[in-house]
C-alpha cells in the first residue's frame, strides 16, 4: 500500500543528484576578471603567444594574475579584487592595442565562476544576480546626431538623383556639400521641370536657387524642424535596435533608456560574456547593394595613381583585393526583412541568406535586370569600415526577393553578421563612452537581506513544522530543502538572472510548498481521528490531497503564467522563479515526501504508532469490527 517500486525511488535519486551537481557551481562565488576577445567577430585569438604577451604586460605593472586561460574565441585574466581588475584592464588595452582608434582586440571587465572544471565540463554554471545582487555591465552610449543629419541629407541627395534619372533630366552637378544638397542646371528648361520634383522629394526642407558662374544652383537644407525630427528618429530608432541585439544575446532584465537628448544608458545585469555584448552594441553594422565600376578610368585608378572617376570609391573585398563601386547606392538594409544564417548549397561554405521586402524585391529585380553581365556588390558596413562581402557577375534577372552573402567566412561571422543585419542597422553611429561592472559590493545589503528572508524564512518553516507534526514534519522540511535546491538548479540550468523580485518569489514558492505538505499532514490525521489505520491513513492522506493540491496549484500557475507572459522587467523575473517554484513544490511536496514516508512506514505491517503530532478523538469508542486506530505519538 505504501511503497515505492525500485524505478521510482531511482527517480528520486537521479533528481537529487542532478539538482545537487547544478546547484553546487553558486557556493565557490565569482572572481573579477579582464576579458579579451578579438575585434573581428568570429575570429579565434592567437595561441598563448597574446597570453604571454598579456602577462608580460601584467608583469611590468606590478599587477599578478590569480589565473589566465584561452577559452574558446576569448581569453581571461582573473585577479584578486576589482580595483586591481580595472588597472588591469587599463594596462592590458594599451598593451594589446597598439591603435586606440582601430582597436584589434576588445578588453571588457567581468565576473569568472571558481567553480571547478570538473563542473564546467558538465555544464553546471551558477545563475545570473541580477545588478541589484550581483551586479552586471553598465554602458553609457553618445548618439552621433551630427552623423545622422548627414545621413538624412544623403539620403535626399539619393532620392533626388533617383527622381531626376527617372524623369530624364538631365543636370551638370549633384552634390552634397556641408548641410547642403546643391544641384546645378546648365539649361533652365531643366531647372524649371526638376523644381516641382525637387520640392515633392524635399518635403519641408528650405530650398534655394542662386545664378553662378556654371549657371543655376538649388540648394536644399534641412529645416529646423526637420532637423530636430532627424535627431529624435535617430535616438528611438538606436534605442530600438539595441532591444532587438540585447534580445538577440539572450540576455534577461535588460535596462535600455534614453538619458537626455543624446545618450542611451544599458545595463546588462548578470551578463557572462561583456566582450561580445561590448562588441555587438558598439557595431553600426548596414548593408548597401552598389555596381562595380569596371571601366578602363576604374580600372587605371586602381592599379595606377590616377584618380578614381568621380563619385567611385576604392574598397577591398574579404581577401583584401581592391574594388572600384559607383557611388550610387542601389539598395539599404532598410529593405531588409530577415537575415539567417546557412551554408551554400554549392561550397557548403557559411552564408547568410537575406530576405528583402516587397519595394526591395523589387528594386533589386530591376537592378539585376538592367545590368545583366555586370557586377554588383554587396557592402557590408560595420565600425565606420565598409568592406565588400562579395561581388558576385549578373547572370539573369534576380526575383523573389532572396539574396545571398558569402565569400570566406566562418560560421561565427555568418551568424553576427545575420543578427547585426536582422536587429537592424543603427539610425546614427553611437560611441561607448562609459563602461563599468557593477560589482556585489553596491548590492551587498540586498544580498544579505534576501539571503537572510529566505533563509530565516526556512528555519522558522522547519522550526514549526517539526515541533507541530514531529517525523512527519521533519518529512516536510526535507522535501521543502530539496525543492529550495531544485529550484536554483533550474535556475542555473536555464541561466536565469536572479534579482530581488526573484528572491521574493523564492520566499513565496517555499511558503506554497509546505502549504502542500500541510494539506498531506492534516489529511492523515483526519483519517486517523476517523478510525483508520495507520497505513491506510497515510495512503488516503496523500491521494485525497492530490486533487486539493492540483487545483490550487493550477490556479496558482495560471497566474504567474500570465505575469510571465504580460509582465516585463521586474515582474518578469517574479514570474520565471513563481512558476519554476510551483512545479518543483509539486515535486517535493507531493512524490519526494511520500517516498521519505514509504521508506519510514512502508515495510511495516502494522503501525502501532504515527509520528504526526497530536491527533484529536471523539470520546466515543468505534464500532464494533472497525479496524483499530493507530496511535500517535506526541
Amino acid at each position: 500500500m505504501n511503497r515505492y517500486p525500485l524505478w521510482k525511488y531511482l527517480i528520486m535519486a537521479v533528481v537529487l543528484v542532478v539538482g545537487f551537481v547544478y546547484a553546487l557551481p553558486n557556493f565557490y562565488g565569482e572572481s573579477p576578471a579582464v576579458q579579451i576577445s578579438s575585434a573581428h567577430a568570429g575570429r579565434d585569438l592567437p595561441n598563448t603567444a597574446l597570453l604571454d604577451a598579456g602577462l608580460a604586460a601584467l608583469h611590468k605593472a606590478g599587477i599578478a594574475a590569480k589565473s589566465s586561460e584561452i577559452a574558446g574565441p576569448t581569453l581571461n585574466y582573473s585577479f584578486a579584487s576589482t580595483d586591481v581588475q580595472l588597472r588591469a584592464r587599463d594596462v592590458l588595452a594599451k598593451a594589446l592595442n597598439a591603435d586606440p582608434d582601430q582597436p584589434s582586440y576588445i578588453v571588457a571587465v567581468n565576473l569568472l565562476s571558481r567553480s571547478p572544471h570538473w563542473l564546467t565540463a558538465l555544464h553546471a554554471f551558477p545563475m545570473y544576480l541580477g545588478l541589484d545582487l550581483r551586479g552586471g555591465v553598465h554602458f553609457l552610449l553618445q548618439v552621433d546626431m551630427q552623423a545622422a543629419v548627414q545621413k538624412k541629407l544623403d539620403s535626399l541627395a539619393g532620392e533626388i538623383k533617383s527622381a531626376l534619372r527617372d524623369k530624364d533630366i538631365r543636370y551638370s552637378d549633384l552634390q552634397r556639400s556641408g548641410d547642403a544638397v546643391l544641384i546645378t542646371f546648365r539649361d533652365p528648361d531643366m531647372l524649371r521641370q526638376a523644381m516641382p520634383l525637387v520640392k515633392a522629394d524635399a518635403g519641408d526642407a528650405l530650398i534655394s536657387s542662386a545664378n553662378t558662374a556654371d549657371g543655376t544652383t538649388i540648394s536644399v537644407r534641412l529645416s529646423p524642424r526637420a532637423i530636430e525630427q532627424t535627431k529624435e528618429y535617430a535616438i528611438k530608432q538606436n534605442l530600438t535596435t539595441l532591444h532587438n541585439r540585447i534580445n538577440e544575446l539572450g540576455v534577461a532584465e535588460p535596462i535600455i533608456q534614453q538619458q537626455g537628448s543624446d545618450r542611451i544608458v544599458v545595463e546588462l545585469p548578470g551578463i557572462q560574456d561583456t566582450a561580445r555584448a561590448k562588441d555587438i552594441l558598439g557595431r553600426t553594422a548596414s548593408l548597401e547593394v552598389r555596381l562595380v565600376d569596371d571601366s578602363p578610368e576604374a580600372l587605371a585608378a586602381l592599379t595606377g595613381n590616377t584618380p578614381p572617376p568621380p563619385g567611385d570609391r576604392k574598397l577591398l573585398d574579404r581577401s583584401g583585393q581592391p574594388l572600384m563601386v559607383k557611388g550610387d547606392v542601389l539598395l539599404t538594409g532598410q529593405n531588409l526583412t530577415d537575415a539567417q544564417p546557412g551554408f551554400d548549397q554549392q561550397t557548403n561554405e557559411p552564408a547568410v541568406f537575406l530576405t528583402l521586402d516587397s519595394r526591395g524585391s523589387r528594386i533589386f529585380r530591376d537592378v539585376t535586370a538592367a545590368n545583366i553581365g555586370k557586377r554588383i556588390a554587396l557592402v557590408l558596413i560595420d565600425r565606420k569600415q565598409a568592406q565588400v562581402v562579395t561581388a558576385p557577375v549578373v547572370r539573369s534577372e534576380i526575383a523573389g526577393g532572396r539574396v545571398q552573402i558569402s565569400g570566406h567566412m566562418t560560421v561565427a561571422e555568418a551568424n553576427d553578421i545575420a543578427l547585426l543585419l536582422r536587429a537592424g542597422a543603427l539610425a546614427a553611429p553611437m560611441q561607448i563612452i562609459e563602461e563599468r561592472t557593477i560589482g556585489p559590493s553596491l548590492g551587498q545589503q540586498n544580498i544579505l537581506q534576501g539571503f537572510h528572508s529566505v533563509t530565516w524564512g526556512f528555519l522558522a518553516i522547519v522550526a514549526f513544522m517539526c515541533v507541530y507534526y514531529l517525523l512527519f514534519g521533519a518529512v516536510s522540511s526535507i522535501a521543502l530543502a530539496v525543492n529550495l535546491m531544485l529550484l536554483v538548479a533550474l535556475l542555473s540550468m536555464l541561466q536565469a538572472t536572479l534579482t530581488l523580485p526573484g528572491i521574493a518569489a523564492m520566499a513565496l514558492a517555499l511558503g506554497m510548498a509546505i502549504d502542500s505538505n500541510v494539506l498531506i499532514n492534516e489529511r492523515v490525521r483526519e483519517e486517523l481521528r476517523n478510525g483508520a489505520s495507520g497505513q491506510a491513513a497515510i495512503a488516503a492522506g496523500y491521494e485525497r490531497a492530490w486533487a486539493t493540491i492540483l487545483d490550487s496549484n493550477v490556479t496558482t500557475l495560471i497566474a504567474g503564467l500570465a505575469l510571465l507572459v504580460f509582465g516585463s522587467g521586474a515582474v518578469r523575473g517574479f514570474a520565471i522563479v513563481h512558476v519554476l517554484g510551483i512545479l518543483t513544490s509539486m515535486f517535493s511536496a507531493v512524490f519526494f515526501s511520500r517516498g521519505l514516508v514509504n521508506l519510514w512506514y512502508g515495510r511495516r505491517r502494522r503501525l502501532q504508532t504515527v509520528s504526526i503530532g497530536q491527533v484529536w478523538r471523539p470520546d466515543a469508542a468505534p464500532a464494533k469490527g472497525a479496524a483499530k486506530p493507530a496511535k500517535t505519538s506526541r
